[in-house]
């Protein structure tokens, strides 16, 4: 019998998700140049790169330049991508059990999670992911309306999601074509009523989650001034502390220092940029929908490994505001048969490999990575070192004999069973023609690229 991972019988590993996680942990079993290895990488969507499409804020295309990381990494002929085929209901476990030698869940995390306090329900009070998905143009929210009518927009949460909100909502009609943003999200956005955004942070600004380039941006905005109050962003005794440790850290609180009383200038609208405060209801009007506020003062205490924790105090405030995002993180969600920690909302696993519900022992050939494997954190380079963690124990399991014994393990196989599934499958071809035509449209209206936004649209492209 042929050993494993040779040209008469390659190791074949299917990947769930094509996010960074996804590709960067197919780059790194392309690298075992011992050994060789066929990597099927699956999506729900037609189209690849997960988060980098649908989450990296359109205005930043440098960003998204990544792509042809994974471009690269595509170009393996021993890579297919099959999009458009949703694990679960095209593909089971089952049937990748009887394709593969390892399964990789590399699915992300497509949730958000809630404030939970009063009237987080009432109309105009929405996910953050939710704003995010619909003017990167992703499928599932196209067809969301946001009232854009609005004077006054509180965005909660101070990490890089809840900055990029807080900036798309600031940006002029010019900025934004300038970007990859969805057409109909230029077009609801280029007739904004918006004029005050809160970012609303519960620590300091030593404890903000945001880069220096995102809040250094918010300075450079064509008719958008940030603003932020002196009292919020004084230091206290833990958070000079950090400041006289960090120099990045010492550079942020500085540009933030910079825009303590900042002036309209002429431009039409504020970001003002709020810290030591947290939500503690919404109130509506008489239809149901977003009208106030209620924030409570916080202020920073030490925790029990001496990180600083917001405690509220009794001091309250109220603020008017006709639309809301929470962006307060990220949440994974389980998929069938992949065993989940509710608690984490990540897949159960150690250092990668899934983990069985009772025993806590390895589940042969399942394994997991990104987001969906240590949670929400980190930026898309964060997902290499974890990738690669995640296939040093796959290569290790390979050669202990642990994998998967699949009764046809071949390209071929595969592929019937996907055609026989999903016969609108999108192949990596099939992708760089719709790429291709999104960069096209784009050029004829003088934008970087058109993104197709529904999925009949896509197909129909390729002729499919």
């Amino acid at each position: 019998m042929a050993q494993l991972g040779t040209a008469a019988m390659p190791l074949r590993v299917a990947i769930v998700g094509s996010g960074p996680a996804a590709f960067y942990a197919a780059e790194y079993l392309f690298k075992q140049s011992d050994m060789v290895i066929e990597v099927d990488m699956f999506d729900r969507l037609p189209t690849p790169f997960g988060l980098v499409r649908g989450g990296v804020a359109p205005d930043h295309l440098k960003i998204k330049s990544v792509t042809a990381v994974y471009d690269k990494i595509a170009s393996n002929p021993r890579f297919r991508f099959f999009g458009n085929v949703e694990y679960g209901q095209h593909v089971t476990l089952d049937n990748f059990r009887s394709l593969y030698h390892q399964v990789l869940f590399a699915n992300g995390a497509q949730s958000d999670r809630r404030m939970g306090i009063p009237g987080e329900d009432l109309g105009n009070s929405f996910a953050a992911t939710q704003f995010v998905a619909w003017y990167n143009g992703h499928p599932d929210f196209r067809d969301l309306k946001f009232d854009l009518s609005q004077e006054a927009v509180a965005v909660v949460g101070v990490g890089n999601v809840a900055i990029d909100v807080a900036r798309i909502l600031c940006r002029t009609p010019d900025e934004l074509k300038q970007s990859d943003i969805a057409p109909h999200a230029l077009e609801a956005l280029s007739m904004s009523k918006v004029r005050t955004v809160y970012l609303l942070g519960r620590r300091g600004a030593a404890q903000a989650a945001f880069t220096n380039p995102e809040v250094k941006e918010l300075g450079e905005m064509q008719d958008a001034v940030p603003v932020v109050l002196e009292e919020e962003v004084a230091l206290d005794a833990l958070s000079q502390a950090a400041v006289v440790a960090d120099r990045m850290l010492e550079k942020k609180v500085g540009i933030l220092k910079a825009y303590v009383g900042r002036e309209l200038e002429g431009k039409q609208r504020q970001l003002r940029l709020r810290f030591l405060v947290s939500p503690v209801e919404l109130i509506g009007d008489e239809s149901g929908h977003v009208r106030r506020m209620k924030l409570v003062k916080n202020v920073l205490v030490a925790g029990e490994n001496g990180e600083a924790k917001a405690r509220a105090t009794d001091q309250f405030e109220m603020i008017d505001v006709g639309l809301v995002f929470r962006s307060v993180g990220y949440r994974g969600m389980p998929l069938p048969g992949v065993p989940f920690n509710e608690k984490s909302a990540t897949n159960l696993n150690e250092q990668g490999r899934v983990l069985d519900p009772e025993t806590k022992a390895p589940l042969t050939g399942l394994y997991t990575a990104g987001w969906i494997k240590r949670g929400p954190s980190g930026v898309i380079g964060t997902n290499k070192p974890d990738s690669v963690e995640t296939v040093t124990n796959m290569i290790a399991d390979v050669q202990s004999g642990a994998t998967l014994q699949p009764a046809n393990a071949t390209a071929d196989a595969a592929v019937a069973l996907v055609r026989e599934r999903q016969p609108r499958f999108v192949s990596y071809e099939d992708w760089r023609k719709l790429d291709a035509l999104e960069i096209a449209n784009g050029a004829a209206l003088g934008r970087p690229r058109l993104k197709f936004t529904c999925v009949d649209e896509m197909l129909t492209a390729l002729g499919k």
